[in-house]
């Protein structure tokens, strides 16, 4: 008997493992995949830099005679527009669409239809891997401008705030790529998925924050946007952490419907899987 109990407590073990092994081996790949471009990442950074200067004269020529705007120093908002840059080698899905969809065209999603392994989970993995090396890769040049950019960055903050911002920049991780995964599966009905991936990157840029934080919206058009997924794609987690949400009972409902959206879009994506694997098993023959 205690042989056998044994050997199951193995077995079940082995099965509880080998999840982690395979995803672990999937992590490994996208890291020396990502490695491959890393000057790709440093060349974007470079020009991230230097939209972030353009930021600073245009919103300096805003705040010029003035020393708040919508309750908020140049010094805040500028940490505010850092924080952001930051967030999106973080956070970003920056051509996950175009590479599921490119897998759906080309043929090469029939691999993983005879395999024990979850698209999503697959691709989801890769993406993780992906923004490592390009979180690693920002953060350097922020450490070596830390004399110049220093005043703004986040100070002062309270201990929620950054307890609130860790799952917040997950589930916003996890919102972007899932929203880049059911446009690359839109290539199981359409040859061409550039039209939707543009229009949806200048809908999500308008209003994820990036184009100026969302605050600054009228009250009515904020309160609305705060049950969107965009506003917690980008602008909920930076916000957290660039001091610009100040009530904790306002950063736990945003970790509710932030929570929610993840769901939404995870079912949404199931879906589109589903649906998507019938029409292309028909189209194979």
């Amino acid at each position: 008997m205690t042989a056998i109990t044994q050997i199951d407590i193995t077995g079940i073990a082995g099965r509880l493992a080998h999840p982690f092994r395979k995803y672990g081996h999937v992590f490994a790949v996208g890291l020396q995949s990502a490695l491959v471009y890393r000057w790709n990442f440093v060349i974007r950074v470079g020009f991230s830099l230097l939209h972030l200067a353009a930021v600073g004269v245009l919103w300096g020529a805003a705040y010029a005679g003035r020393e708040h705007i919508g309750g908020f120093s140049f010094r805040e908002t500028m940490g505010y527009f850092l924080m952001l840059i930051v967030a999106n080698y973080l956070i970003s899905a920056f051509n996950e669409d175009y590479q599921i969809g490119e897998e759906i065209r080309g043929g090469t999603i029939n691999q993983f239809l005879t395999k024990p392994i979850d698209y999503y989970a697959y691709r989801l993995t890769l993406f993780f891997a992906s923004r490592l090396v390009t979180g690693v890769i920002v953060l350097i040049p922020v450490v070596l401008l830390l004399p110049l950019l220093g005043d703004y960055l986040p100070s002062g903050l309270a201990p929620w705030q950054w307890a609130a911002a860790v799952p917040a920049f997950f589930l916003a991780a996890i919102i972007q790529f899932s929203i880049a995964f059911c446009f690359g599966l839109l290539a199981f009905w359409f040859l061409e998925i550039q039209g939707f991936v543009i229009l949806s990157m200048a809908v999500e840029t308008l209003l994820s924050g990036q184009v100026f934080p969302l605050d600054l919206l009228p009250d009515t058009i904020y309160r609305i946007s705060q049950y969107l997924p965009f506003y917690y794609q980008a602008y909920f987690p930076v916000a957290l952490i660039s001091g610009r949400i100040e009530s904790a009972a306002e950063a736990q409902m945003g970790l509710i419907i932030q929570s929610a959206w993840v769901l939404a879009f995870l079912a949404f994506g199931r879906l589109l899987w589903r649906c998507g694997l019938r029409r292309h098993t028909a189209v194979g023959g």
